[in-house]
């Protein structure tokens, strides 16, 4: 394979969760091309399963699509260095109330690869504990609880359509679930 080399990176903006920077690339052929990267620092999620084998879900708005999404439970790192499993833990407690003892990791995905780095570990959370939320200033988040099935139709029917959640329930259903 020729090889591509960054010639510049350019910070364009600094935001609250990620950073838009513009890069100057050398491409095979000789080209010079101006291609955008966004940097995020992570996140983790949770498929968090009760012991009558519901998922717990988080219903939320999301301002990029201007409405509401199911999704399961997630968050970005507090800092690269965060061990994606605390955070974990730390989302599905914050936004469902539930905690766990330990966690199997089920995925890890780059959301956007053409564009920006973001990498999700997605975690499994079994033999759940009930609490309550502790959600953020401007979180306002109602859980819900699904059976596998019933989130498989919504995917299918593209009623869930933020990867994190249809990978997160496929991997499940397809590790975990012979009649899925």
């Amino acid at each position: 394979m020729e090889e591509f080399r960054r010639l510049e990176r350019n910070l364009v903006a600094r935001g609250v969760i990620l950073d838009y920077y513009q890069d100057t690339m050398l491409v095979p052929n000789g080209n010079v091309a101006k291609w955008d990267f966004i940097d995020n620092k992570g996140a983790a999620a949770v498929v968090a399963v009760r012991g009558d084998g519901k998922i717990l879900m988080v219903r939320q708005y999301r301002n990029a699509l201007e409405r509401e999404t199911l999704e399961i439970p997630a968050g970005g790192l507090k800092g690269r260095e965060e061990p994606t499993e605390e955070a974990a833990m730390r989302e599905l407690q914050e936004e469902t109330g539930y905690s766990c003892s330990r966690l199997e990791l089920l995925n890890s995905i780059y959301t956007t690869v053409a564009f920006c780095n973001e990498k999700i570990d997605i975690y499994l959370a079994r033999e759940l504990r009930e609490g309550s939320q502790h959600l953020d200033e401007d979180e306002f988040i109602r859980v819900e609880a699904y059976s596998v099935e019933e989130l498989l139709e919504k995917i299918f029917r593209c009623e869930i359509q933020d990867s994190k959640t249809v990978c997160g329930i496929l991997t499940y259903a397809a590790k975990f679930c012979h009649s899925a």
